[in-house]
């Protein structure tokens, strides 16, 4: 069991505080934005958020499009949620909840609602009409809250799957508002920031449910007998650290690691080689790129033979956790179209 960061946190915490405001105040994220980290991830009753700021529509998101423009915006976001989605509820409880991301989200976009489950017919910018729920799964994305960002001529930007804290959050708002997409991937984008955002000087965690190298990873000859999920990881990643010392510290998550083979990359590391799933020669870092991963920790889970089953790339735990692994170890990726759909249909 790897030592409890929290310790050190709080400790390094004290004595950035005696070294200086200046040195403090570098170190204001991670007391200022830990609330977006930790939660109740448990589904209950929540509503499906619909804010008097977010755009009332027709779900004829060609209108809503021209609505936008009109209204002197650069373009619609379309946010899909659920009604028992604790991270749904983070996100407007937290973020919403704070002047500047609200203003500078709705300052450049209309946004509108989609029920991720539900049975509205919506009309998307190719003019095709499906119901709420088959045009979320159309997307792909897993996860909700997710939001997809449209330019003046509808195509889309960028967009986020899964709850993002503040800081990451305002970030994504930057890259997509600012058209950074055109330059760079949003990894990219996000390694140039300065500073950049971590948080403690200190390495990743180690656990023993973690393979040695040399890590050889090929399943494209030969399948393997259980899948894969590879733990992208950072030093100073204080997400990282809670998905450690929490999730990962309950014995049924333990459990359902142990029907996996898994491993953990440093996403910065040009030195480790891997032998990726499909038989690519590659290091650690690289591969990250390859796979955009932007967020740490990302676990990303392959099946037998090599092909990403889904990824969890934002805030993540214990409920969305063990319900991904239970996702992929039952195989029921292979018949249902997006985890949601299948998380919806075991709920009594």
């Amino acid at each position: 069991m790897p030592l409890n960061r929290c310790f050190r946190l709080t400790l390094s915490r004290l004595l950035v505080g005696v070294a200086g405001v200046g040195l403090l105040l570098a170190w204001m994220p991670l007391a200022a934005e830990d609330r977006g980290l930790r939660f109740d991830d448990t589904p209950r009753s929540i509503g499906l958020h619909t804010p008097a700021w977010f755009q009332q529509s027709f779900l004829d998101l060609r209108e809503d499009l021209e609505e936008a423009i009109d209204d002197g915006k650069m373009g619609l976001a379309v946010y899909f949620g659920m009604e028992d989605c604790p991270y749904c509820e983070a996100l407007f409880d937290v973020n919403f909840a704070q002047d500047d991301i609200r203003e500078y989200l709705s300052g450049h976009f209309n946004v509108v609602a989609i029920d991720a489950l539900g049975t509205r017919e919506v009309t998307g910018l190719d003019g095709e009409t499906r119901i709420e729920r088959r045009y979320a799964a159309q997307q792909r994305l897993n996860f909700t809250p997710s939001i997809a960002f449209y330019d003046e001529h509808g195509e889309r930007i960028h967009y986020m799957r899964g709850y993002y804290p503040p800081y990451r959050f305002r970030a994504l708002l930057d890259y997509v508002i600012e058209r950074h997409d055109r330059k760079s991937s949003f990894r990219e984008y996000l390694e140039r920031a300065n500073p950049p955002p971590k948080f403690e000087l200190d390495d990743i965690n180690e656990r023993e449910f973690f393979i040695d190298p040399p890590y050889a990873l090929d399943r494209s000859r030969i399948p393997a007998d259980r899948p894969l999920v590879v733990f992208f990881e950072r030093e100073a990643c204080h997400a990282c650290d809670i998905l450690h010392s929490e999730p990962l510290q309950e014995e049924a998550v333990l459990e359902r690691v142990r029907g996996m083979e898994a491993v953990q990359l440093d996403a910065d590391d040009d030195h480790t080689p891997v032998l990726t799933p499909d038989g690519q020669r590659t290091t650690a870092r690289e591969w990250a790129a390859a796979l955009d991963v932007h967020w740490a920790p990302t676990l990303i889970f392959f099946d037998e033979r090599g092909r990403e089953i889904i990824r969890i790339d934002s805030v993540v735990h214990l409920n969305r956790l063990r319900n991904v692994m239970d996702f992929v170890l039952t195989r029921a990726y292979e018949d249902y179209p997006t985890f949601e759909r299948w998380r919806a249909q075991r709920s009594p």
